[in-house]
């Protein structure tokens, strides 16, 4: 579903960006700007739902885990995202930082998923122990889930330096009426949500009113869970795939993802280092303009 394929370069000569290594210090990464302060951080984060659900005995998947997560540091990522929700996932980062050393580098960004205030500060708490750090650079409210009851604590511990963003989240195109008038009216720095080229419905309303407000955006389930991959498996890529770099539909749908101007960062999430490798190679190559995006959805829906 990942496999390359050959593609013709239609009036481009070779490029030099195309020979250097991935991870070559030369080579600049797309970053973007978080409205609420102006810090940047690299449009392509990590996320942790299902691949990072790792119980403790199992060495072989946990070390696979740890090399994904270094993959994803050296090749300059910084956003790990996570959930009690994803069972052990935030064990197994913790765990990884730890043994890595690298806690410093990561943009560390996790979800409270639990009614009332209280649990709600408790839940992080233990978060926090987890994750084997004092702050969290990203708090979320998971799924919306009584989020009027969780604000004003989390404002307190952003005040207090306890974390350094606020968040919230929805997915599956669900609640989207709702986080509307959260990103109007309340004081969250980050909102989170669903977007890829079989979903489409943030375009909307929500990627215009988080760039109208000065939210930063945050994608969740690029590949639409796999679904985008199967909806291609049996396809070539279009012979213009390698005017940008890309050289798998992966590489595709996630440069089809952050070139929009709303998007901050996207947050794949992988078990297999090979695959985090080709995901971050988007970050060092060129993003569609708006045509090349309009032909890059086209032709995904009708070719």
């Amino acid at each position: 579903m990942r496999t390359a394929c050959a593609a013709g370069l239609l009036g481009l000569s070779a490029q030099p960006w195309m020979s250097r290594h991935l991870f070559a210090r030369d080579v600049p990464i797309t970053m973007r700007r978080i409205p609420s302060s102006g810090e940047q951080i690299p449009a392509l984060g990590l996320g942790s739902w299902i691949t990072f659900d790792v119980p403790p005995g199992d060495s072989v998947r946990r070390q696979r885990s740890q090399r994904v997560m270094q993959h994803f540091l050296a090749a300059g990522g910084r956003m790990i995202d996570s959930s009690p929700m994803y069972g052990y996932a935030q064990d197994v980062i913790g765990s990884a930082l730890a043994e890595l050393n690298k806690a410093e580098q990561v943009f560390s960004a996790t979800k409270v998923w639990i009614p009332g205030a209280r649990l709600g500060e408790a839940q992080m708490d233990q978060a926090l122990e987890l994750w084997g750090l004092k702050q969290f650079d990203l708090l979320h409210v998971h799924n919306m889930l009584d989020w009027e009851r969780h604000l004003p604590w989390m404002q307190d511990w952003k005040e207090n330096g306890k974390l350094r963003y606020l968040g919230i989240t929805t997915s599956h195109g669900r609640r989207h009426a709702e986080m509307a008038a959260v990103i109007r009216n309340e004081p969250f720095d980050f909102v989170q949500f669903s977007y890829n080229m079989a979903d489409r419905e943030a375009d909307e309303k929500l990627l215009p009113l988080a760039l109208e407000r000065g939210k930063a955006v945050v994608i969740n389930r690029p590949f639409a869970g796999g679904d985008l991959f199967r909806r291609v498996q049996h396809r070539p890529l279009p012979p213009w795939a390698a005017e940008l770099n890309c050289s798998n539909w992966a590489q595709l749908f996630l440069s089809w993802v952050i070139s929009h101007p709303a998007v901050t960062c996207a947050i794949p999430a992988t078990s297999n280092p090979d695959h985090l490798d080709e995901n971050m190679r988007v970050l060092s190559s060129p993003l569609p303009d708006q045509a090349q995006r309009d032909l890059m959805l086209n032709w995904f829906l009708h070719a």
